[in-house]
């Protein structure tokens, strides 16, 4: 059986980012978790043991896997900052367009700071994340 790694737990959003290292990606950690809770009114939460997110949704694939998951976040990493939005998503190209200096994985968007994006679309990205996750799995 199958066991979700990345998980809701009881660790402190704030102790996780004061123990980030590097003071600028500290800041850079506090304005994202100001961001994102304004934007989607929900509170921070610890998802495993980097991954700060925001409100969650079940998933359930056509494969029978299912599980909880957050709908948007970030994990403030020793190389990048790493943003969670939704994948599958045909918005959100559209939206990277216009959102500054970045690179993009499967389910990731990666940024150096703060400074490099537009927190305008930032803010666009994470409600449209929202909308389409909250439309793609009911519930």
């Amino acid at each position: 059986m199958y066991e979700q790694k990345t998980k809701e737990t009881d660790r402190s959003v704030i102790e996780f980012i004061e123990g980030v290292e590097n003071p600028k990606k500290r800041e850079d950690a506090y304005k994202l978790l100001y961001v994102f809770t304004e934007t989607t009114g929900y509170e921070g939460k610890m998802w495993g043991p980097s991954i700060i997110g925001f409100g969650s949704y079940h998933y359930k694939y056509q494969s029978g896997h299912e599980g909880d998951a957050p709908l948007v976040g970030f994990s403030p990493r020793k190389a990048k900052i790493s943003l969670y939005f939704a994948t599958g998503d045909t918005k959100r190209e559209e939206l990277l367009k216009d959102f500054g200096k970045h690179t993009t994985g499967k389910a990731c968007v990666y940024i150096n700071k703060v400074a490099d994006i537009d927190l305008d679309v930032l803010k666009v990205l994470i409600n449209q994340s929202v909308k389409f996750l909250k439309e793609t799995y009911p519930g």
